[in-house]
């Protein structure tokens, strides 16, 4: 149980606004296009960032993890709001933090092929229910036995933030998780600013409330959620910290239903209690004394 009252908001806060991401997108889809919404996003966030950054004292990265930091821009940020937008434009926000949450599946593979990280036969077992229940939530959201292009795009938002996930842990040896975010979020947004037309071009038409979407997509789950997730995460346990992600995707589900009426079908729920049951399994794991302990969390469910 979490008993610092600084450290219990801080995980509210982060989950409660990566939850509220997901609506966000789809409030803001409408008056912006895809290519808009991700580099404005992007643009707000790095602001935000820069201003805070003296203040979190944040370090100029070394240039020999330069190249290491454009991919975590490249896959973390560009890549995953591009495809996790382009998904929302027919997946409801619900549904696409379920999906999103096979991250951590996906990123414990490219780290077996990457990082040489073994895997044990729960981690295998986890995997596969995983993968399992995004084909479930895939099928259903397509209607059938075909498949859902814009569930795909999500799946591959998914990719794409596992891919930032491996990327980053050498990263996290030498910088703090405030460091390493802000390093990615300024470089995937120098990476979108051939978008920024788009962005112009969608500006004059955007309503209000698409407007305010896309500041809250920017201030509060890209900036703010980072800063306090980093902060909970320096001062929880491990096991916990992983924990309280789980909390995302009911939050999404709930969120979506009272902002936007929206539901969701119940194979979906099914296939995302499986996505969920398959990512606590695999990461799980068997220490030499024959407990069981957890691996490093990561930011998954994160909007």
């Amino acid at each position: 149980m979490i008993r610092d009252r600084r450290l219990t908001a801080a995980v509210a806060v982060t989950v409660l606004l990566w939850s509220a991401a997901f609506v966000a997108i789809r409030v803001a889809l409408p008056g912006f296009g895809v290519a808009g919404l991700s580099v404005g996003r992007l643009l707000v966030a790095s602001l935000v960032l820069a201003v805070v950054a003296p203040l979190l004292r944040v370090r100029r990265p070394a240039r020999a993890d330069l190249p290491r930091i454009v991919g975590c821009g490249l896959t973390g940020m560009t890549a995953y709001q591009l495809l996790l937008n382009a998904g929302e434009r027919s997946v409801p926000a619900g549904t696409a933090s379920l999906l999103v949450n096979t991250a951590p599946i996906v990123a414990a593979v490219l780290a077996l092929i990457v990082l040489r990280e073994p895997l044990n036969r729960r981690s295998i077992a986890g995997l596969a229910l995983g993968f399992a229940g995004a084909a479930v939530i895939t099928l259903v959201q397509g209607g059938g036995l075909t498949p859902s292009l814009d569930a795909g795009l999500v799946l591959g938002a998914a990719v794409a933030q596992a891919s930032f996930f491996v990327l980053q842990k050498p990263l996290l040896a030498r910088y703090s998780g405030v460091e390493v975010t802000s390093y990615a979020v300024w470089s995937g947004t120098a990476l979108s600013l051939p978008l920024l037309p788009a962005l112009i071009s969608d500006l004059p038409r955007a309503s209000g409330e698409a407007f305010a979407a896309l500041l809250f997509l920017g201030v509060a789950p890209s900036a703010l959620g980072f800063i306090t997730w980093a902060y909970a995460q320096a001062r929880l346990p491990v096991a916990t910290a992983a924990n309280t992600l789980y909390l995302v995707p009911g939050l999404a589900i709930g969120i979506a239903w009272a902002a936007l009426g929206e539901s969701i079908h119940a194979a979906a729920l099914l296939g995302g209690l499986m996505i969920l049951t398959g990512v606590f399994i695999s990461r799980a794991r068997r220490t030499p004394d024959g407990s069981s302990g957890r691996r490093r969390p990561v930011p998954d469910a994160a909007g």
